[in-house]
């Protein structure tokens, strides 16, 4: 059996998604990178798009048959309605449709906050 190439890049993992799921990938990954902190990276942890600011944010990643915004504390689905959680630490939704901006806005932000209130308050 032949072992995949590690992925380094989220530009790598988006190449080998298959279409509508790239583009729905790419559009959540441009709402993420916009609402980013000064000091946030972004690469691959776990085989998937993450995302690091004083400790781990979100992940994102494609699936046969959807895709998943992996917010790395069950925390925050109480800021959420309950509808949205698909499963323990992540929020799935259909590979033709991303997920809302205001959401994923809504997610990355309450990410941030908790991140930084773990790491004592410090920006």
């Amino acid at each position: 059996m032949r072992k995949e190439k590690t992925l380094a890049t989220v530009e790598e993992y988006l190449d080998r998604v298959p279409e509508p799921a790239r583009s729905t990938l790419a559009q959540v990954r441009a709402v993420i990178r916009a609402v980013l902190p000064e000091g946030a990276t972004e690469g691959i942890s776990y085989g998937i798009p993450s995302y690091k600011y004083k400790g781990m944010l979100v992940g994102f990643g494609a699936f046969k048959r959807h895709c998943s915004l992996f917010v790395m504390n069950p925390a925050v689905f109480e800021l959420l309605p309950p509808e949205l959680r698909s499963s323990k630490g992540s929020i799935h939704f259909p590979v033709d449709r991303p997920l809302a901006a205001s959401l994923i806005e809504k997610v990355v932000k309450a990410r941030v906050a908790q991140n930084e209130e773990a790491a004592g308050g410090v920006r």
